[in-house]
């Protein structure tokens, strides 16, 4: 295990490498930082680093392994009541639990936390039970997006606008970090069970529909609520002057994440606990693996939470807020797209879903290909977040357009691109977005005086947009190229029999 450890820790450096680096030079070349600031920036990175690669030997060592276990288990059961109660609690008790939520029902003071809480849990949790019986059922999961966000869109035009990016940032923050490797996990198993060549395609698109929920519940929460009043509350500046003060501040602050992550992982360690004990689907041995990759899980994500909060936010925020207040403010854009590029590789939950998306495929769409198809959607969005902070154009502008294109995508793409590409949108925004991403665009709006619930706010949703977009568009070069395979074909034994049968697409 520590072979595999030493591998994941490598792979987080050399993901974090490249935003760590370019925060650097923007605080040689353009925006002078304090050192101190600079060293809590690098002591959280590093601490992301490790955190991050314990994480996914955790996640992979002990939430996906459960996840898969209680979907075979429920696809053997063939009770659908069954699987949609399970899986409408399991929805709701995550979500509870994931951190990012936590985050962002702290800057919305016109609602109360818990409020907020419990109507995107209620909502992720019954779209996650309606997502499970679409697998049972063999819904279709094109059409079921596009009636789906048709009603979101339609009523959209219904809400506040302080409030509408806050509702459309909800559906990203839920498939964060503890969430998704479950949800995804419990989407293979149950479809495991099924022999027909469309089972691996529906395996995907339980993150995708888990993410309506949230969007939809907000929406109509927000026809009850004032939001006028609502306000940001800005990331702590932590001053330090000597290494001394650094390691007192991270010393300070780690026991929260301790807390935060250990109510985080409560309910899915009490959900295996009472799995097991009911089914005794695992021996011994592997009893033992999984509770050391539950071990693995909390200590990577209370590294990883305490790096991006302590060290990265705060950063985030003066970079912001320096940049806006040159003479050029519009290179804010481009900085922001080369952020947005390499940023998302940082994103743990990421690279859980490129891992699970190669095994699937059986290695046809490589980690190497989403993660090419990804950054360049979040760099898009982050670039199109910029452009609305500098101009002030209301969200319903991308978002509508937006969702527009990926619905007629998802009639022409093979099944399997449309539930990853859905799928990628919610996991794309992660911690990193919401810590990082979030108070960039926070401190722009800050300097330049604008609206910061209707211009800052809705980077989220932006976010989880655009990689519904990048990975279809991957998905309908893969179509062209199968159609042009199949007219130089010699004999008919040559021709794919499925269009869903998945090549390699990005090698010639």
């Amino acid at each position: 295990m520590y072979r595999i450890l030493k591998e994941k820790v490598m792979e987080s450096l050399y993901a974090v490498l490249p935003i760590t680096c370019i925060v650097l030079l923007l605080s040689i070349l353009l925006v002078p930082i304090e050192v101190g600031t600079m060293a809590m920036f690098f002591t959280g990175a590093a601490m992301l680093i490790f955190g991050m690669g314990m994480f996914q030997l955790g996640a992979d060592t002990a939430m996906s392994t459960i996840g898969e276990g209680i979907g075979g288990q429920l696809a053997k059961a063939k009770n659908f009541k069954l699987m949609a109660f399970v899986a409408l609690v399991m929805g709701i008790l995550i979500t509870i639990a994931e951190p990012d939520l936590q985050v962002l029902s702290n800057q919305v003071p016109a609602i109360p936390n818990a409020t907020i809480i419990w109507t995107v849990a209620v909502g992720v949790g019954i779209f996650l039970a309606i997502a499970v019986l679409r697998i049972a059922f063999k819904f279709n999961l094109s059409k079921m997006l596009i009636i789906l966000y048709s009603a979101l869109l339609i009523l959209s035009f219904f809400i506040p606008d302080e409030f509408l990016a806050v509702a459309f940032d909800s559906g990203g923050v839920t498939t964060g970090p503890i969430t998704v490797p479950f949800i995804m996990a419990l989407g293979v198993g149950i479809s495991s069970m099924r022999i027909d060549k469309y089972a691996s395609s529906d395996s995907f698109g339980l993150v995708s529909l888990a993410s309506v929920g949230p969007i939809l519940a907000v929406l109509i929460l927000g026809c009850f609520y004032n939001t006028k009043e609502a306000a940001y509350s800005a990331v702590e500046m932590f001053s330090v002057s000597t290494m001394r003060d650094v390691a007192l501040t991270f010393t300070k602050e780690i026991p929260h994440f301790l807390k935060e992550v250990s109510i985080s992982l409560l309910p899915i360690i009490l959900m295996s606990l009472g799995f097991q004990l009911l089914t005794h689907k695992y021996n011994k041995r592997q009893i033992l693996r999984i509770s050391f990759g539950f071990l693995y899980t909390y200590i990577g994500l209370v590294l990883f939470l305490c790096g991006v909060n302590v060290g990265f936010a705060p950063v985030g925020t003066i970079l912001g807020r320096s940049l806006a207040a040159t003479s050029q403010k519009w290179i804010l854009v481009p900085i922001g797209m080369l952020i947005g590029y390499f940023i998302v590789k940082a994103e743990p939950a990421i690279q859980i879903l490129n891992h699970q998306v190669q095994t699937i495929t059986n290695g046809k769409i490589s980690e190497s290909s989403m993660n090419g198809a990804l950054s360049i959607g979040v760099a898009v969005s982050v670039g199109m977040a910029m452009l609305r902070v500098l101009t002030g154009v209301p969200i319903q502008y991308i978002i509508i357009p937006g969702y527009i294109i990926a619905m007629v995508l998802s009639r022409l793409v093979p099944p399997i691109f449309v539930g990853i590409a859905f799928d990628s949108g919610g996991v794309a925004s992660g911690p990193m977005t919401s810590t990082f991403l979030l108070p960039l665009c926070i401190g722009v709006c800050e300097s330049l005086g604008g609206n910061i619930m209707t211009d800052a706010f809705g980077v989220v949703a932006l976010v989880a947009l655009t990689p519904l977009i990048a990975i279809q568009l991957m998905g309908l070069i893969y179509k062209i190229k199968l159609e042009k395979a199949k007219k130089n074909v010699t004999s008919v034994s040559d021709i794919p029999v499925d269009g869903d049968e998945i090549i390699e697409i990005w090698e010639d």
